[in-house]
């Protein structure tokens, strides 16, 4: 199948914007760029506005809606499913066409996908996320309830020890993991630990990480604490997620290691602005985590920036509502990305890393996942977090939004 998008402006993060195009689709790729006529049957007039790649989420947690441990326990397990459809929709229409999912989704999302039962991301699974005992989302609460949904082909994550982690690696590879995600630190959300301390030791996370790079996958660490951190590029981990207490001597550890960071700007100044369910009980000691976190993130990731650590955009959206994904772009131009810099953050750089060389840029041969919008994000990309700026998101060659 052919569709042509006529008269558009292409808009490559570092590049000149080409006027005037015209861009056909054959399929699921960009057949051919041209300003001179192109003939298809199925035309799209893209009315002098602005083409560029559809963005890719590297942080969201699709089936998640605030990870609120009292609603799972009191909800039929079937809406923790049901629950992805409108978010798939909600990100598509913020103009994602790409999600990297760090923990909640399973393989049943990326099948439905692929299937076309529902408007969705494209998807990159992590199943569930390796977690210690007593450690972030170890969710076996105090009164004895353990928290965690499980079912069949979605194990548990928390395991202890080289040989536990070892085989919850395998288990996770097993049900369908396209890589791995650690809990490496304390979290904000989880009452039983805090962000500065360090989780798992030297020997389980590089225990993980040989057997992830046995299998040709990379391995993730959620990770706000500075020692965790070094651990985590010590074993061998690709990425690292939030990155809150990251210090000079760490960024160029990352840079010399080629670790990624997806720092996840938006989701703290989010939950502290707008807060928790009011039955949440641990909600005031939640929001005084956030109120020091806030203080020293955008500081500390300014820092690896200015160091030339490579970012990526992700936004941990399922912790806070989906949809609004590109509003993580601001946070990445307030951190003295230029505009190109954050478009490119969650389009070419984050396609090249999880290993295409053909996606994240509107070019002859590329996978055909575009946005149309109104105006031209290389002037201000704050424009895109608007989704009413986003007339047309096209996934794979066909119109989904």
């Amino acid at each position: 199948m052919q569709t042509l998008i006529e008269n558009v402006n292409i808009v490559n993060p570092f590049e000149e914007i080409k006027t005037h195009q015209n861009v056909l689709i054959e399929d699921n790729l960009i057949k051919e760029i041209s300003s001179g006529n192109i003939n298809a049957d199925n035309v799209i007039d893209g009315e002098d506005n602005y083409l560029l790649s559809g963005f890719i989420d590297c942080h969201t947690h699709i089936f998640a809606k605030g990870f609120h441990k009292q609603e799972n326990m009191a909800n039929p397990l079937g809406l923790h499913f049901y629950n992805a459809v409108p978010h798939a929709l909600q990100t598509i229409n913020a103009g994602v066409t790409t999600i990297r999912d760090c923990g909640s989704a399973d393989l049943s999302f990326k099948l439905a996908q692929k299937s076309k039962l529902f408007t969705a991301p494209k998807i990159h699974l992590s199943i569930t996320p390796l977690v210690m005992t007593g450690g972030h989302f170890d969710l076996l609460l105090p009164s004895g309830w353990d928290m965690e949904i499980i079912y069949p082909g979605f194990p548990k994550g928390r395991c202890d020890g080289v040989e536990e982690v070892l085989k919850k690696t395998r288990e996770v590879k097993r049900a369908g993991a396209d890589f791995i995600k650690v809990m490496a630190s304390g979290g904000v959300l989880t009452t039983n630990s805090s962000p500065e301390f360090a989780q798992f030791n030297k020997k389980e996370l590089k225990t993980i990480v040989n057997e992830a790079s046995a299998n040709n996958m990379k391995v993730s660490a959620h990770c706000h604490s500075l020692k965790g951190m070094n651990n985590c590029i010590s074993a061998g981990f690709s990425s690292i997620e939030h990155g809150t207490f990251i210090d000079k001597k760490t960024s160029k550890r990352m840079v010399e290691n080629n670790v990624s960071l997806v720092p996840t700007l938006l989701v703290h100044q989010y939950l502290y602005e707008n807060g928790f369910p009011e039955w949440d009980s641990y909600a005031n000691e939640k929001t005084e985590k956030l109120k020091e976190i806030i203080k020293v993130h955008k500081e500390n990731i300014t820092t690896a920036y200015s160091e030339g650590v490579n970012i990526l955009m992700g936004t941990d959206s399922g912790v806070i509502p989906h949809g609004h994904n590109l509003e993580e772009l601001t946070h990445l131009t307030d951190i003295g990305m230029s505009e190109s810099e954050a478009i490119a953050s969650g389009t070419v750089k984050a396609a090249e890393f999880l290993g295409f060389d053909n996606l994240g840029l509107v070019r002859q041969n590329y996978i055909a996942d575009l946005i149309l919008v109104n105006s031209n994000p290389l002037d201000d990309v704050s424009t895109l977090k608007d989704n009413d700026n986003i007339l047309k998101v096209i996934q794979e060659g066909c119109v989904v939004k």
